[in-house]
């Protein structure tokens, strides 16, 4: 049976055309080439994406507050209407008492609900994202379908970085924990998501923290150097109910397939003893020496290596993307991983 690909082209018109980095605005580099440059590598190998049901919002609303995800629906219409030109992007956060609050100005908003500056809600960011949320979901629901034992959500713009009540690193609603949610909701007892992604998935990590029906296993850039800087770190092991569930594996920059693949056998170990219903990859190719805001030493071929050591694994999977800029070989990279599927 073919590997299912789902995709809206709605999410491709999410689109900003600058963030702020490194101190300037630069081109956004989550710009709408990546997903071209996906689909362009997966046609060409014989996929076939196809449109996902649309569940409605209750899915999204099972992961993410009520209160942000009305500000992410008007945040853009509030911004015009102060009279601000470009994209709505804050520039103020509480470092410290971060607590709910009733502001009256969509720049105190902004700061309430995101945590950094390089990710701007443009006009269609709120379409794309729920198209993306929707992509998720049917990649979960694909499962067991017909003899189906992995899906693909092509997901556009990643989701790993945003909590349940904020937006940051390019992503406003976490795709994988909505998918992990649907799940249960479905009937699963224990979900795993393993994050291959370059940066650390700090928003999954936030939502299911304190949880142990859904274990976070994460190999990613260490983030005493690289973003998010705040999460990721080695001794965050979950709280309450969640501990033990949380697993973080920080890599140092320059790290090659010889140094990956053991830290990644550790990590399929631990997918293998929490015996799971169901596996969520949330799939970052960023990890390539090419990509040009990452750090780590893969190559194109290495995604092949990878995806089979998961898939040797046997579970239902969902492949959930996240991040990759390397618009030349991002393509290649994904087609390699979800080929042994």
């Amino acid at each position: 049976m073919a590997l299912p690909i789902f995709f809206d082209p709605a999410q491709r018109a999410h689109n900003p055309p600058t963030e702020l980095h490194n101190g300037g605005f630069v081109p956004y580099a989550e710009h709408v080439g990546r997903v071209d440059a996906l689909m362009s590598a997966l046609e060409a190998k014989g996929f076939t994406p196809q449109m996902p049901h649309d569940y409605g919002m209750a899915p999204i609303c099972a992961v993410h507050d009520d209160d942000y995800l009305a500000f992410l629906q008007s945040a853009y219409d509030r911004w015009k209407a102060a009279g601000r030109d470009g994209d709505a992007s804050g520039y103020a956060w509480p470092v410290v008492g971060r607590r709910p609050l009733k502001l009256n100005r969509i720049d105190g908003d902004i700061g309430q609900y995101s945590f950094d500056a390089a990710t701007p809600i443009a006009k269609e960011t709120w379409g794309s994202a729920y198209a993306n949320a929707q992509t998720a979901l049917a990649a979960v629901d694909a499962l067991g379908q017909d003899d189906i034992h992995a899906a693909l959500a092509l997901c556009r713009p990643p989701g790993h970085h945003a909590g349940a009540n904020y937006l940051g690193g390019y992503c406003y609603l976490n795709n994988v924990a909505i998918a992990a949610q649907h799940a249960l909701s479905q009937g699963a007892e224990k979900v795993v998501i393993l994050d291959v992604d370059y940066h650390h998935g700090n928003g999954t990590q936030d939502i299911f923290y304190a949880r142990d029906d859904v274990d976070f296993i994460s190999l990613h850039a260490d983030p005493r150097t690289d973003y998010p800087f705040f999460w990721g770190h080695g001794d965050e092991m979950g709280e309450g109910a969640g501990l033990g569930h949380n697993h973080n594996f920080p890599l140092p920059r320059g790290t090659d397939w010889s140094a990956y693949q053991s830290v990644l056998r550790s990590a399929v170990n631990l997918v293998q003893a929490a015996q799971p219903d169901m596996l969520l990859i949330s799939f970052g190719a960023d990890t390539l020496s090419s990509d040009p805001i990452s750090q780590l030493a893969l190559t194109t071929d290495d995604f092949g290596q990878m995806g089979a050591m998961i898939a040797a694994l046997k579970l239902p999977t969902a492949i959930i993307m996240e991040g990759g800029y390397a618009v030349d070989d991002i393509g290649t990279a994904l087609s390699n991983f979800v080929a042994v599927f």
